[in-house]
């Protein structure tokens, strides 16, 4: 759920997507205190999991695209 609501909080470059932006997170009055979050580790892993494959997917997409 916590990808979902990070789904606006992409950081990009002039190449694409680079991450999200952990600071809406960890930040005080962030995502985690505004949801309560008490295994902010557990989360915070399983979101990079969910980051890096999102990137992989994005990478793909991206690469195609240029090479039409």
């Amino acid at each position: 759920m916590m990808f979902l609501r990070m789904q606006t909080q992409w950081t990009t470059s002039m190449a694409g997507y680079v991450g999200l932006k952990y600071e809406v997170l960890l930040g005080s009055g962030g995502l985690f205190d505004l949801y309560n979050v008490e295994d902010r580790r557990d989360v915070l892993e399983r979101l990079q999991i969910l980051e890096a494959a999102a990137l992989s997917e994005l990478r793909k997409r991206s690469d195609g695209k240029q090479a039409n």
